[in-house]
Order: C-alpha cells, then sequence, then structure tokens
C-alpha cells in the first residue's frame, strides 16, 4: 500500500461528474491530472487542471490510475473498458453500461487486468438508506416494495433529460438504484419483470418513452414497484414514494413538506423513517405505535459523493474484493433492462 496520491482523471462534468471532481479536488489522496468534458465548461475550482475534449486523448496524455467516468450512458462501456486495457482503475457512474453483454464485458475486463471497479450506487453510502434497508430486512419476506423517483423538469434541466433519453430510458437511469435496494432487502431471486412505457412529448424520438413503470416478482413471493417519469408535464404529487410492506409491518421514508423533484439533493434526502409494527392487541387495536428516526443530520449530495471515492480509495488501497460489488450492478441493470424490452414488447420477461 502506498500514501501517494491517486492519479485521477476526470470524465464528464455534469451533476454527478462535478460533485465527484470536486471530491479529488478536496481529498489529499486524489490528484487530478486532467478533465474531459465536451461542452468546455468548467466549474471555477477546477480550472487549473489540465483540459481536454477527448477521452482517448486525455486517457494517452495523463496515464491515469483512476479513470473517473461520468459521461452519458452510451460511453460507459468503451470509456472504462479502454482505460483498465491502458492500467487504470475505473470508477463509474451508474448504469455500467447501455447493454448487459457490455456491463458483463466491462466486468470482465477489471478481473482480467486485476483493475478496481467502483459502480456509482451512491445510495451504498448513504447511512439513512443503509438504515431503511436494515430496519425493512428486519421484517422479514416476502416483501411488496413501492419506489418511484418522478422528476419534474424544463428548461436546461429537460435539455439534459431529453439528451439521457437518446441512449437510456428513465426507467433504467434511476431504475438500477431502487432495484439494487430492492435485491439489497430480500436475498430472492427475481425471476420476472414487467413495464410499461409511456412517450408524453413530441420532442423525444418516437422510440422512446419518458414515462414508464416495472413490477418485478422474485422466487420468495416479493413484489415490487418501481416508477420514473422525466418532464415538465410529469405531477409533483407523491413524486418520490420510499416504502417497504411486509406481514410484520412496513418501512417508509417520509419526505418534508415542499420537497421539489428538480431539486438534485432530494434524489438521495431522506428526512425521516418510519417504521409501522403490524401486531394488534386483543381489542384489535395496534400492540405498538409507530417509530419516526429523524435523519436531519444526513450528509448532503456532494458528501455522499465524497464517501464514494473515499471508498473508491480504499478498495485501491487495500485491495478489496469488488466482485460481488461488480456481479450486483449487473443483477440490477440486467432487471431495468428487462422492464425497458417489456415496455417495449408489451410482455412479461423471464429472467
Amino acid at each position: 500500500m502506498t500514501d501517494q496520491p491517486v492519479r485521477v482523471l476526470v470524465a464528464g462534468l455534469g451533476t454527478m461528474g462535478r460533485s465527484h471532481a470536486l471530491a479529488y479536488h478536496n481529498e489529499p489522496g486524489f490528484e487530478i491530472v486532467g478533465v474531459v468534458t465536451r461542452s468546455g465548461k468548467v466549474p471555477e475550482e477546477l480550472k487549473a487542471y489540465p483540459h481536454f475534449a477527448d477521452f482517448y486523448e486525455a486517457l494517452a496524455a495523463t496515464k491515469p490510475e483512476l479513470a473517473s467516468i461520468n459521461t452519458y450512458t452510451d460511453t460507459h462501456a468503451p470509456y472504462a473498458i479502454a482505460a483498465m486495457e491502458a492500467g487504470a482503475h475505473v470508477f463509474l457512474e451508474k448504469p455500467i453500461a447501455a447493454t448487459v453483454e457490455d456491463a458483463r464485458r466491462v466486468v470482465e475486463t477489471a478481473r482480467k487486468h486485476q483493475r478496481k471497479l467502483v459502480i456509482g450506487y451512491i445510495l451504498r453510502h448513504h447511512p439513512s438508506w443503509i438504515d431503511f434497508i436494515a430496519k425493512a430486512r428486519e421484517l422479514g419476506p416476502p416483501y411488496v416494495f413501492r419506489l418511484n423517483l418522478n422528476q419534474q423538469s424544463a428548461g436546461s434541466f429537460w435539455k439534459v433529460h431529453k439528451t439521457l433519453m437518446e441512449s437510456t430510458s428513465p426507467i433504467v437511469d434511476c431504475g438500477v438504484h431502487y432495484v439494487d435496494v430492492m435485491c439489497q432487502i430480500t436475498d430472492a431471486k427475481p425471476v420476472q419483470v414487467r413495464g410499461l412505457g409511456v412517450r408524453l412529448t413530441d420532442e423525444i424520438a418516437p422510440e422512446q418513452f419518458n414515462y414508464g413503470h416495472l413490477q418485478v416478482a422474485f422466487d420468495d413471493g416479493s413484489v415490487g414497484w418501481y416508477e420514473a417519469g422525466w418532464g415538465p408535464m410529469i405531477s409533483e404529487t407523491a413524486f418520490f414514494v420510499k416504502d417497504v410492506i411486509s406481514a410484520k409491518g412496513a418501512v417508509s421514508i417520509v419526505m418534508d413538506e415542499g420537497a421539489r423533484s428538480s431539486d438534485h439533493s432530494t434524489h438521495t434526502k431522506t428526512a425521516r423513517i418510519r417504521t409501522h409494527h403490524a401486531e394488534l392487541q386483543a381489542d384489535g387495536s395496534f400492540a405498538r405505535a409507530d417509530e419516526w428516526l429523524s435523519t436531519e443530520d444526513e450528509p448532503g449530495h456532494d458528501e455522499l459523493c465524497a464517501r464514494e471515492q473515499r471508498f473508491m480509495l480504499r478498495a485501491i488501497r487495500e485491495d478489496i474484493d469488488l466482485s460481488k460489488h461488480n456481479e450486483d450492478a449487473v443483477r440490477s441493470l440486467e432487471i431495468v433492462l428487462a422492464a425497458d424490452q417489456s415496455a417495449r414488447e408489451m410482455r412479461a420477461i423471464d429472467l
């Protein structure tokens, strides 16, 4: 193990890329050797670093020990594979790739070249979500998962969503996070998925849809639902539902009043966790009152990204085995892509 800073090349400076870049900028364990952005727009804090417009040119010029890839989904697999073949470890924003086959190629390349590959599943580093998952697991299966993340967007935010939809549907993009949460709560095997999608705007291609939901069935009897929609027409009502039910009760994340779906910090913020117990007394009333856990002191979005990068640093320096982390990323992607296929073909998909 060495205490020398890890030399990192950052590709993509959008919402997630900027936060990750600031994490490297502020963490003494990293040294930024270059940033890649096609737009040419670089935050003030990062302007001193070498700037590139082409990832492959930057990779050859900087020879980083770590490539941080925060670009659009269709570039994830080729960029990650090129970086690992060049000798770099990789931090890769979710989803891991645009197809399951490409995702497996990325994971196989990491194994072959003995490179560390960390996927940007930010909720795995969030203390409130870790508590939420643990409390849900205490209830025991079978489970009902009710999860969504709808985003009302306009202006530049809607422009970003339209660009994302050129390669990724809403139920795939953030769906991997919440399907991963389902899989962490139940150890059961996913066996079937169904999806439905609707095109609510003429501003996207005819084969795209900007609203969709999926249902996934597990072999322990658990069922899950996830919903996602993007655009100026999307409702702000109940845009953030995080609810797990079992025979013993329910665990829910309860948002603050006035939260807005266009505020990126609300996508990870929890506010409060409510645990409901189903046990009844002889007179038919509930035996226990609901329990409330305040999460007001939870980390914000930039701090969560910093935690992800501290984990990345540990994985490199301590040689952490990431095989299960990578297998889980492929599994959640397989489920949401099957849902996307189901929506397009109007049929259930066996997994």
